[in-house]
């Protein structure tokens, strides 16, 4: 029997490939609405960072995540997504 293959994502904090499932998803749906994706299984344009607020400070300071979704994010929802992993 052959292993598994494990699916790998980039974060956009510290640009180390891991599991997915050690990642967060950050989710831009059709509507333009921007959430965290704790199940993975949202539909929309998604973006990994790791569950630590050190690497969200570093996608918020570079505004990767931004790029990576083609949006801008507000301020408030950095500080709703840094409450939301914190909580995690």
């Amino acid at each position: 029997m052959s292993a598994r293959k494990v699916p790998l994502r980039k974060c956009m904090g510290c640009n180390q490939m891991k599991e997915k499932r050690e990642l967060v998803r950050v989710v831009r749906s059709k509507d333009g609405e921007i959430s965290l994706d704790l199940t993975g299984k949202k539909a929309g344009r998604g973006a990994y960072i790791c569950k630590d607020i050190e690497c969200l400070k570093l996608a918020k300071k570079a505004k990767r995540i931004e790029r990576a979704l083609d949006c801008t994010i507000s301020p408030e929802l950095y500080d709703t997504m840094e409450k939301e992993i914190e909580n995690e």
